[in-house]
């Protein structure tokens, strides 16, 4: 099992607005408003990118591409992505970044990042 990013808000996600931003933002959503995935484009193919379990989304990122698609959705709900340890991302001036106290590192430029597609990351 991976790392889990959560897109936290304080006001609860409704499934009717999840669809409308992500119908919105070219997403897509495969499944229920119990669960399902949130899937992104990258050339010819579809990746999903979190999880929707009836009231929140995460997801376990295994490359930097998924970091910055869901930094968009949290940015696109109004709401934060945080991390298991604390730390938050989020993209500032075109920049993906990870916040954790006043320490930030910065992934890349978001555009780069999405036409890179999604590599996943070596271990």
């Amino acid at each position: 099992m991976g790392y889990e990013l959560r897109v936290e808000r304080p006001a609860p996600l409704a499934f009717a607005e999840l669809a409308t931003v992500l119908g919105q933002a070219g997403f897509e959503f495969r499944g229920s408003q119990e669960a399902g995935e949130v899937l992104a484009r990258h050339g010819e193919g579809v990746h999903a990118i979190a999880v929707w379990n009836g009231g929140g989304l995460s997801g376990t990122p295994g490359s930097d591409w998924q970091v910055a698609q869901l930094a968009r959705v949290s940015a696109l709900l109004g709401a934060r992505l945080v991390g298991e340890d604390g730390e938050s991302y989020a993209i500032r001036d075109g920049l993906v970044e990870q916040l954790n106290g006043s320490a930030a590192y910065e992934f890349g430029k978001i555009d780069e990042i999405l036409a890179a597609g999604p590599a996943v990351w070596s271990r």
